[in-house]
């Protein structure tokens, strides 16, 4: 099957500027030789434009002078070239297991009491939770706000360490370049994580 752009315009044009048999037009164009001759006669096609092959990359003068010496040769279509374009990859919310998702509002207590500095939008990426709830944790009208304990989000298994301590990081270089509260200090992550928790975080992360 021929993949010529235009197949009766480009008909128009082998049949105009070259000496090539009907034959061989109708095969590179994917016509039927009597629809060649059709368009030759503009019995077909009347007033079409012819469109050069060449110039839109099918085909080569040297093909073509190929076919006008061999009646029974079959021009060959060049190889067209085609870009691959690289898929995007979109980047999806973070999965928490079910049997976790229960701990959120612990951690989210967590990070009001330690880490003020990090944006809801943060606690939402890092955790999977939602900004009503963070909210709801803030304003103490969660549900089960009497039973929240903050408890660090390593510790439930919602993030390792090395993201946490990313997160912490970022979120004091945004606050450093903002105007500054006198009296505000920063506590690192490894501070206010459980030691255990903190220890065991960066060794599943080394291994």
């Amino acid at each position: 099957m021929s993949n010529v752009l235009m197949p009766k315009a480009t008909a128009v044009w082998l049949i105009e500027e070259t000496s090539l048999t009907f034959e061989q037009i109708a095969a590179f164009c994917g016509l039927h030789p009597l629809e060649v001759q059709g368009i030759a006669n503009e019995d077909v096609a009347k007033g079409i434009r012819g469109v050069d092959p060449i110039s839109s990359g099918f085909l080569t003068r040297e093909e073509i002078a190929r076919g006008e010496g061999n009646d029974g040769y079959v021009l060959k279509e060049l190889e067209q070239k085609k870009t691959e374009l690289p898929e995007r990859k979109r980047r999806s919310a973070r999965f928490t297991p079910i049997a976790r998702r229960q701990f959120r509002p612990d951690a989210i207590a967590w990070f009001l009491r330690n880490h003020p500095e990090v944006s809801d939008a943060q606690i939402v990426k890092l955790i999977g939770t939602t900004k009503s709830t963070i909210q709801q944790v803030r304003d103490r009208s969660h549900w089960n706000a009497p039973n929240i304990k903050p408890v660090d989000p390593v510790s439930l298994g919602l993030c390792t360490q090395i993201e946490l301590d990313a997160l912490v990081a970022k979120a004091a270089q945004n606050r450093r370049s903002a105007p500054a509260d006198a009296g505000a200090t920063l506590r690192p992550a490894s501070e206010t994580v459980a030691h255990g928790a903190y220890e065991r975080g960066k060794a599943s992360e080394e291994e």
